[in-house]
């Protein structure tokens, strides 16, 4: 069983920057497709980023050329580099895994969640 751990939110002004990171443990993350989601107040939870087993990377549309998603597999560890932050990404971001190399864009093909790290932006 894997166990995800998120750390990297907190409160920022628009246009600045964050960088969460999602830790395994538990299991090698190497090899399977991980994805970040994010959930607003009252708000669906939504696809954000994802990265697959061999490193392919689908961004929403909404974060395209503003957010990065990347795995380091020696640190066991996905990260999500968030830039030009705007208030509408304020939410909840949840790192999740998939018991397979392929990604998805759908959070019901994930199995494994984290518990979720706070990102907040004032305008």
């Amino acid at each position: 069983q894997v166990q995800l751990a998120e750390s990297g939110g907190g409160l920022v002004q628009a246009g600045g920057s964050l960088r969460l990171s999602c830790a395994a443990s538990g299991r090698t993350f190497a090899g399977y497709a991980v994805g970040w989601f994010r959930q607003a107040p009252g708000k669906e939870r939504e696809f954000v980023a994802t990265i697959s087993g061999s490193g392919i990377i689908l961004h929403a549309n909404s974060v395209k050329g503003r957010f990065t998603i990347s795995r380091d597999n020696v640190k066991n560890t996905v990260y999500l580099q968030m830039n030009s932050l705007k208030p509408e990404d304020t939410a909840v971001y949840y790192c999740a895994a998939r018991d397979s190399s392929s990604w998805s864009t759908s959070r019901y093909a994930y199995i494994h969640w984290g518990q979720g790290t706070q990102v907040t932006v004032s305008s």
